[in-house]
């Protein structure tokens, strides 16, 4: 047998041939161990006689179907040991036996399935799958089959490069499923399934070896679409709503139902039910690359289910449609799971507004279990933090209710002690700024610390100035550090250590505040501190301003 060929690198050309009748002999049964190359080789022709060319492909179609060979290698061995070739063919027989390729031939061209039984089995499937999925495809030619395989492998795994995460997302999805589910999503999990039980697990589901197999095991009719009336017109719908090309075929292995889903004319017909949400255009695009159950009829019911629960939260709907088109997994999961995380945050004083402002900024909060955002609650309140401050955390900083461990923050805490900064001081610095909780230290913060050192500052400085105004952490070295710091220094003249004493400074906005007081004031000689010129709203600073102004008048 030949060295099988990747389908990937397989180029198939198809013909029309008109099959050769075998010689109309028998022979004596084969020899044991008589070459199975003829065997493939009666494989092949058959293949190729169906339409593919050239020869070598048809070989490694031959050669990538060995139960099926075995299937008709037994069916030659029983009619050989019977003598019933004469029977069987119900045709006279000439003198000249029959060679054991033109038996397999002949076998072959009797089960009538016209080389699509040993392609299917060459792209993976089982011979009892190739065989039922060969009768359903009866109607096609072998041709028109390898068109569609060919395109579906296009649309499904030519995709991103990063195999894994759409295992990881498989995994998500069925993670946060809480509700009764509809055939489609059932189909969809067995799929999934059976590529979990294979080597590598769902994280070989964007693998086309791994994967398309099971894809058309569990989707047979995928194969009896129309590539120009079905799947072409999905996929410009796709394209069109704003799903990434990068995406699609994502899209499709995670919920393969979609092939056979016309959203369009549900649409037009009113059975689409995020119309509510306003996932249209655009914004289903994001939201089918992020939650492709969506389209199914199960999740479209329990989207009524969860407006009707937030409602009676009172929650704002425009809070809950943003949640749901930012965060889609919450489609999948029942009211009676969210529950238990919203009487949580009312326990925190987190309710009504306030909470839709929560779910709209962190909708992942709601999937969290209860024991888990209650270990943030514990931290909080170990530092020094009461039930009023922590409410005020969270409706601020949602985020870092949403964090999988607690360790991650004492290590951070940590890092701050390392610059200098007493325990004390630090219930301080998190109340002014609670996003350092959610900051890389490493890539963000050490960086800006970094940067002011070299301006000139000492760690005690730093360390200083984020017990003044710890924001200060999340300001970014070239919109704001840098320049604010040059001008500072170049142009106003002052010691970037003034900054030590107002690090508020960075806060201001250079065109609004800072360049026009700095002007004003340098056009009159007069020189203050940064707390003097900035922290004054506008009414206090021209008042102060025009009485000093006066005063000097007065002298002169």
């Amino acid at each position: 047998c030949l060295k099988p060929l990747s389908h990937s690198n397989t180029n198939f050309t198809l013909k029309s041939h008109s099959p050769r009748p075998p010689s109309s002999s028998l022979s004596s049964p084969p020899e044991s161990g008589e070459d199975e190359s003829e065997v493939v080789k009666g494989i092949a022709e058959v293949v190729s006689e169906a339409g593919v060319e050239p020869q070598i492909v048809s070989e490694q179609i031959a050669c990538k179907a060995p139960q099926y060979a075995k299937m008709l290698r037994d069916s030659v061995s029983e009619l050989d040991e019977l003598s019933l070739w004469d029977s069987w063919m119900k045709v006279e027989m000439a003198a000249a036996p029959l060679t054991l390729k033109e038996k397999i031939k002949y076998i072959a061209k009797e089960k009538g399935d016209n080389g699509k039984i040993p392609y299917l089995e060459s792209l993976g499937l089982s011979l009892a799958s190739a065989i039922h999925l060969a009768r359903l495809l009866s109607s096609q030619s072998l041709s028109s089959l390898i068109h569609k395989v060919l395109y579906v492998k296009e649309i499904c795994f030519s995709g991103s490069d990063d195999k894994r995460q759409i295992g990881k997302r498989a995994r998500r999805m069925m993670q946060y499923l809480s509700i009764s589910i509809d055939e489609d999503l059932q189909q969809t999990l067995s799929f999934f399934e059976k590529i979990e039980a294979r080597r590598g697990g769902l994280n070989m589901l964007g693998s086309y070896d791994a994967s398309f197999r099971y894809l058309i095991e569990s989707f047979p009719r995928i194969l009896l679409l129309s590539v120009e009336s079905n799947m072409k017109p999905m996929m410009n719908f796709m394209e069109n709503v704003g799903v990434p090309r990068e995406c699609m075929g994502d899209v499709l292995l995670l919920f393969p139902p979609l092939f056979f889903h016309d959203i369009e004319e549900e649409i037009r017909a009113g059975s689409w039910t995020f119309e509510m949400v306003g996932a249209l255009d655009k914004k289903l695009g994001r939201m089918l690359a992020k939650y492709p159950w969506m389209l199914s009829k199960s999740i479209q019911k329990n989207y009524n289910d969860i407006l009707a629960f937030f409602e009676t939260e009172k929650i704002p709907k425009v809070s809950i449609e943003r949640a749901i088109r930012d965060w889609p997994l919450l489609l999948g999961c029942s009211a009676s799971k969210l529950k238990p995380m919203i009487e949580e945050l009312d326990d925190q004083g987190v309710r009504t507004t306030k909470l839709g402002k929560v779910i709209a900024t962190s909708p992942q909060l709601l999937l969290r279990r209860p024991e888990e955002f209650r270990k943030v609650v514990i931290f909080l309140q170990d530092m020094g933090f009461d039930k009023e401050s922590i409410g005020t955390i969270l409706a601020r900083c949602p985020e870092i209710f949403a964090t999988r461990t607690v360790e991650t923050f004492q290590k951070k805490l940590e890092f701050l002690t390392s610059l200098g900064i007493s325990k004390k001081d630090l219930p301080r610095v998190i109340k002014k700024y609670p996003e350092f909780l959610i900051s890389d230290v490493g890539s963000t913060i050490k960086p800006r610390l970094r940067y002011l050192m070299n301006s000139g500052l000492t760690e005690r400085h730093i360390a200083t100035m984020i017990v003044r105004f710890s924001p200060l952490l999340g300001y970014s070295i070239e919109e704001v550090l840098r320049p604010k710091l040059q001008f500072l220094v170049y142009t106003m003249g002052k010691s970037v250590k003034d900054v030590v004493d107002y690090p508020r400074y960075f806060s201001y906005s250079m065109e609004k505040k800072i360049k026009p007081r700095f002007l004003l004031l340098r056009s009159r000689n007069i020189n203050i501190s940064l707390k003097d010129m900035l922290a004054k709203n506008d009414d206090e600073f021209t008042t102060e301003f025009l009485a000093i102004e006066r005063t000097f008048v007065s002298d002169r």
